[in-house]
Parts: structure tokens; C-alpha cells; sequence
């Protein structure tokens, strides 16, 4: 199929993503994802009008680029997505019948894992989006200012972050029309609007942004897991849920979606502006391109 390929062993679910231009950009930077059945909760096929799609749902704490993502992709960025053709309704529906019958014999718990099954996207990585480029090598952060830089961060000049500094990692897509950023939360630093703050890129194109999230993942994989939360040590921050449910379960369009959701995402929205994530006016804009939705 044109959106890509998934196949299954009866141990590992093996997601290829298509070619074709208008398979999303995120999903082709990520490449080809190799999931164990012991990181699987469960799998749908969910049939439509024209087209249906296969949805892979994994356990909590399984793949690190979910624990950045979760609850901010949109459907075309999901790589937990396959667009299924009419005509392949049979062979979806049974591919997900098989997939959950080896749930079943193998008995894999539906519970969180307490550490990553998955690969993260690897190191060395470099992304560029709005004001910034990031790199990571496995160590070390570093971020050059582009020419849309506020002059702060500029002034600060390059700035370069030690993976042991960091303990925790953010990365909100864009919401309405407020941009969206990656936040290296570092120990010891101030709080500052993602504009102002070097420890933070922002961008404000929705095609900037989706690739600088693999260089979120790579260094959430190499912080503790966030089942050592209780010993004391850093983790990667909990998902902010802006986008779509969970990014595998249900979206835009679908029976959950609706003045429920759009409520959840003011109640988000408002939690940004208190704790100084969103200015006054970024507020009101994104809160507007919402209520409009209603």
C-alpha cells in the first residue's frame, strides 16, 4: 500500500512507511519501526467509508518516541498508523486478528513497562526548525540560534547542554496559532518563556518541527525511565496531551473527538499559561482557533 507496509511473525509487528510524497515527513525521518509483541497493548482495524486504518496501540513506557509524542501526533504523523485500502479491509482484519490472538497465548501483561522495548532513532542527529538547530551525539546537546532567534538567545551564543544536566525534555507541536518548541529542562534554570529561553528551539511553520522530535527521543532514551521516577532520578517529562487522544487511539473525526476534547485542550492550553509556558496573548490566540471548533 502506498502509506507503507506492516508485517508480523508471530513475535515482532515490522512497520515500513511508503515512499510516496504524501506519506508525512515524520514518519519517513523515522523510518522502519521493529516492535516486539511484549511492547503491544492491543490492536485495531477500524473500517471507513473509502479507506480504513490499522492502529498498533503500545504499553506505557515502551518506545521513547512515544513517551515524547503521546497524545501531540496528528493521524498522518502517527507511525502506529497504516491507511488501509477497501479493498485490503480482509487482509487488515485479519492481520489484526492475528496479532491479538498471540497477545492472548503469549500473555503479554497489558500493564507499563519498566524499561524501553524499542529502539530510539539513534545518534548522531541533527534537526533545524524556527529559531534553532539542535544536534546530540549520545552526550552532548548542542544548539546554534538561526537568523529568527530572539536576540537573548543569540547573545548567548551556542549553546551546549551535557546529557547529564538534563532532566527532563518537552516537545509541544504547534497549538492554534501559538509555536510550538523542544525544552531541554536543565537543573538550576530559571523558567523563561520558549522564546526567550537557550535551553529551548521554537518554530512556528507546522512542516518545521515533527523531525526535531527524534532528537527529543534519542535523549529521553539515554535519561532514566520514567519507572525510576520513584528512585529519585530524572526523567523525560510526562506527555503534554495537545494533539489527537493518544496518537494510537482514537482522532480527528472519530466518535471522542468533539466538545469533550476541545474542553481537555483549553483545561491544557490554560496549565500552559499558568505555569509561563504561553504569554497572554499566545493564550488568547490558541484559545480563540479552539473555541472556534465548538
Amino acid at each position: 500500500m502506498r502509506d507503507g507496509s506492516w508485517t508480523f511473525d508471530g513475535e515482532l509487528v515490522r512497520i515500513v512507511p511508503g515512499g510516496d510524497r504524501k506519506v508525512h515527513t515524520l514518519r519517513r525521518a523515522l523510518g522502519e519501526r521493529v516492535v516486539p509483541l511484549t511492547a503491544i497493548s492491543g490492536i485495531t482495524y477500524e473500517p471507513g467509508r473509502k479507506a480504513g486504518r490499522l492502529r498498533l496501540r503500545l504499553r506505557d513506557g515502551a518506545d521513547p518516541f512515544l513517551q515524547v509524542t503521546s497524545g501531540k501526533l496528528t493521524d498522518d504523523a502517527d507511525p502506529y498508523r497504516l491507511a488501509v485500502d477497501k479493498d485490503s479491509a480482509g487482509a487488515a482484519e485479519y492481520f489484526a486478528d492475528e496479532v491479538r490472538t498471540a497477545l492472548s497465548i503469549e500473555q503479554v501483561p497489558p500493564g507499563a513497562c519498566d524499561q524501553y522495548v524499542l529502539d530510539d532513532p539513534g545518534v548522531p542527529l541533527t534537526a533545524t526548525a524556527g529559531d534553532g538547530t539542535v544536534t546530540f551525539d549520545g552526550r552532548m546537546i548542542n544548539i546554534e540560534w538561526t537568523e529568527w532567534a530572539e536576540s537573548v538567545k543569540k547573545s548567548s551564543g551556542t549553546r551546549q547542554i551535557p546529557l547529564q544536566d538534563v532532566t527532563a525534555v518537552e516537545w509541544v507541536p504547534i497549538v492554534g496559532f501559538t509555536n510550538g518548541f523542544l525544552r531541554f529542562r536543565v537543573a538550576g534554570a530559571s523558567a523563561l518563556l520558549p522564546k526567550h529561553d537557550p535551553n529551548c528551539i521554537t518554530w512556528g511553520m507546522r512542516r518545521e518541527g515533527g523531525t526535531v522530535s527524534l532528537v527529543a527521543a534519542a535523549v529521553v532514551a539515554r535519561l532514566p525511565h520514567p519507572s525510576a521516577v520513584g528512585d529519585g532520578a530524572p526523567s523525560a517529562s510526562p506527555p503534554v496531551r495537545l494533539g489527537p487522544d493518544d496518537g494510537q487511539g482514537t482522532g480527528p473525526g472519530s466518535n471522542a473527538d468533539g466538545h469533550d476534547t476541545i474542553l481537555r485542550r483549553l483545561r491544557e492550553l490554560g496549565d500552559l499559561h499558568r505555569d509561563g509556558i504561553l504569554t497572554d496573548d499566545e493564550f488568547a490566540d490558541a484559545k480563540q482557533a479552539l473555541l472556534r471548533q465548538l
